[in-house]
């Protein structure tokens, strides 16, 4: 969570620019097709659907169809620009602050199970805290059925921020899913506390074989990696097969992160950042038997979830991270050496369309990114011309 200035709204910005950003967003928006250059081509924006109430992320059914999450709890179908009533079934979210519904994904046989996967947070005694959930959608794609929730983090809490949180399906089916530190930074380094990691699941809620403190006493079974402060963005590289994470930092210290089993990834003992007073954080930026970013910004963007790019679409992109920002308004593109090395290359639409929350790369290569606001949009990207 960034820090809040007086007369700001939270986000670094005075209410006079935030209004200004705001009437500048709701104009281009007003615009359902437009062309923008890049460094290397030029793209088409497409505003597939507006009115969308804090959008979180997005899915693509076999069809074409989309999938949105809305954060206060709602799931929506849109097809040709349709954007459907709510999806009955849903249970019930905690919507307050950071939390409520937040990322969806379709298990990889969903087009014969129409099995999909979502994160919410959710309440109980003792406060709030991230769950995962398992569903079907029904053939009318109206309503959920056999919803079953196979996960919640083991210690609940106070407060609303920094619950992450997104999920990457592994080639086996199993489930990778960021979790934040919910505001309480030590919690990132106890390994018998779900705050702060990376957790591995089966489809189910099972912990998989290769997790590495699955005899579950030196942390627990269901831990991966540790030391995450609030990861909102989590994905495979289709081609290597490589996880990795897109992550808030404080005043500063955001990070690109590649979570490996039984690591520490160092929050809040290392970081690139400062606390929102100036102050430092833990010992400074590197401890022995702590992993570095492999990749920081500073000042932050505020990362809402991140693509590595593999589509047919825009080849001269192969490889690359899309990484999109809240807090600048834009879509941040890096590429990777060689040697493994991290350079941010371009800062695409900055302060075009808003706070940008989701990216999927959707299957014929075009880009799909959320935009986090009270009128939200579902802004489409594909090669001009084409």
């Amino acid at each position: 969570m960034r820090g809040v200035k007086k007369g700001s709204d939270g986000n670094g910005f005075t209410i006079v620019s935030m209004a200004c950003a705001l009437l500048t967003a709701t104009s281009v928006l007003a615009e359902p097709v437009q062309t923008f250059k890049t460094q290397k081509v030029e793209v088409k924006v497409e505003t597939v659907a507006t009115g969308l109430d804090h959008p979180w992320a997005v899915e693509v059914l076999p069809d074409g169809a989309y999938l949105v999450t809305e954060r206060p709890g709602r799931l929506r179908l849109i097809r040709d620009g349709k954007v459907s009533a709510p999806i009955s079934g849903m249970p019930e979210v905690y919507a307050h602050g950071q939390g409520g519904l937040l990322d969806i994904a379709l298990d990889p046989q969903f087009a014969s199970n129409r099995t999909l996967y979502f994160t919410a947070s959710v309440a109980s005694d003792g406060g709030s805290g991230t769950a995962v959930f398992r569903a079907r959608l029904s053939a009318d794609e109206k309503q959920l059925t056999d919803v079953k929730r196979i996960f919640l983090m083991n210690k609940l809490s106070r407060g609303n921020i920094q619950y992450g949180s997104r999920i990457a399906i592994a080639r086996d089916g199993s489930l990778f899913v960021s979790l934040g530190d919910r505001g309480q930074q030590d919690r990132a380094q106890d390994f018998h506390d779900d705050a702060g990691s990376i957790i591995h699941i089966g489809a189910d809620g099972s912990i998989p074989a290769d997790n590495p403190f699955r005899g579950g006493k030196r942390a627990l079974p269901e831990i991966w990696s540790k030391g995450h402060r609030n990861p909102q963005g989590i994905t495979f590289d289709s081609t290597t097969n490589r996880l990795y994470t897109a992550e808030h930092g404080a005043k500063g210290g955001d990070e690109i992160n590649t979570p490996e089993a039984g690591k520490n990834y160092g929050w809040p003992v290392i970081s690139y950042g400062v606390n929102y007073n100036g102050t430092k954080i833990g010992i400074g930026t590197a401890k022995a038997g702590m992993e570095q970013p492999r990749f920081y910004w500073d000042p932050s963007i505020a990362p809402g979830a991140i693509a590595v790019y593999r589509g047919k679409m825009f080849p001269e992109w192969n490889g690359d991270f899309l990484v999109t920002a809240l807090k600048f308004e834009l879509l941040s593109r890096l590429s990777q050496d060689g040697k493994g090395k991290i350079t941010e290359r371009e800062r695409m639409f900055e302060g075009k369309f808003g706070r940008m929350r989701d990216i999927m790369v959707a299957p014929d290569g075009a880009l799909l990114i959320t935009t986090d606001e009270s009128d939200g949009a579902l802004l489409r990207i594909s090669r001009a011309g084409s």
